[in-house]
């Protein structure tokens, strides 16, 4: 991948110190490090854009099933999850 662009920072020169030592330490270059950072960061952030997506259509299809009348209470939902807790404790 060519590199065009140029990413300039500030902060602390301890924290910089620390990071150029551990970067050395690795035998990677700092530029490689914050690379591999930044793809892991942007990586997260598309699993979690994902994630609510995901979320957000498994709400929209439980409003919709319970506005065309396809939901149960939760009284109902109660009643059967109690009755299979029972059929467990009776096989034990």
């Amino acid at each position: 991948m060519a590199k065009a662009a140029v990413f300039t920072m500030k902060l602390e020169p301890e924290l910089r110190a620390e990071f150029m030592a551990a970067a050395e330490a690795s035998h990677r270059p700092a530029s490689q490090v914050v690379r591999e950072l930044m793809r892991e960061f942007v990586q997260r952030e598309q699993d979690r854009h994902d994630h609510d997506a995901f979320l957000q259509r498994k709400v929209d299809a439980a409003r919709l099933s319970v506005d065309r009348g396809l939901g149960r209470s939760h009284e109902a939902v109660e009643a059967e999850f109690a009755a299979r807790r029972a059929r467990i404790t009776d096989r034990g």
